[in-house]
């Protein structure tokens, strides 16, 4: 069976760390679909367009055996289960679906729209994040939605996009993406 990571983020913008995400992702399953979206939750400072292109460079950066890396601009929408639903369209419902999210979203993805029914639809991945423990009540809340939940075997590097947009800390993003924030003018 077809394992299909789905990883929506809203990469703005993009890091290290969403790099070393994809990394693993493509490692660990068949195909990964990543794609930038607006989290209702979250002020976003750059276009949805702007955050796509930068996601795509770091796509391009990521070396992959598999080949399996997609930005799909299909899949972005403020909801995940609309992603999550338009995802099963695409690979039909023969796939399994993940969801990927990092542990600094555990207690607020128990808020988002139709939780029970989009943890029916995807299992979660949940990437540890430095300075978001994950506590087992957490999992055992989300297990109580119906979710089922595995955490990635993965210490991304701690590169925060808060930290760049708020910090200016230039080293949690890669020189593409840099470069491309310097000729775009953006997060001035």
């Amino acid at each position: 069976m077809l394992k299909i990571a789905l990883f929506g983020t809203s990469a703005d913008p993009p890091t290290a760390g969403h790099q070393a995400i994809l990394q693993w992702l493509s490692y660990h399953f068949d195909w990964v679909a990543v794609w930038a979206s607006d989290n209702p939750f979250k002020e976003h400072q750059t276009s949805l367009e702007h955050r796509m292109k930068m996601l795509d460079l770091l796509i391009q950066e990521v070396k992959s055996e598999k080949n399996n890396l997609e930005l799909r601009r299909d899949l972005s929408y403020r909801r995940s289960i609309i992603s999550v639903d338009k995802a099963r369209e695409i690979w039909g419902n023969d796939a399994e679906y993940y969801l990927v999210i990092g542990s600094d979203l555990i207690k607020q993805i128990r808020c988002w729209y139709q939780i029970k029914e989009l943890l029916q639809k995807a299992k979660l991945i949940i990437v540890p994040r430095q300075g978001y423990p994950i506590y087992p009540e957490d999992i055992t809340e989300l297990e109580k939605l119906g979710g089922i939940c595995q955490i990635a075997d993965l210490t991304a590097p701690k590169a925060s996009s808060t930290a760049y947009r708020e910090q200016h800390d230039y080293t949690v993003v890669t020189p593409p993406i840099r470069e491309y924030i310097y000729q775009e003018k953006l997060y001035a």
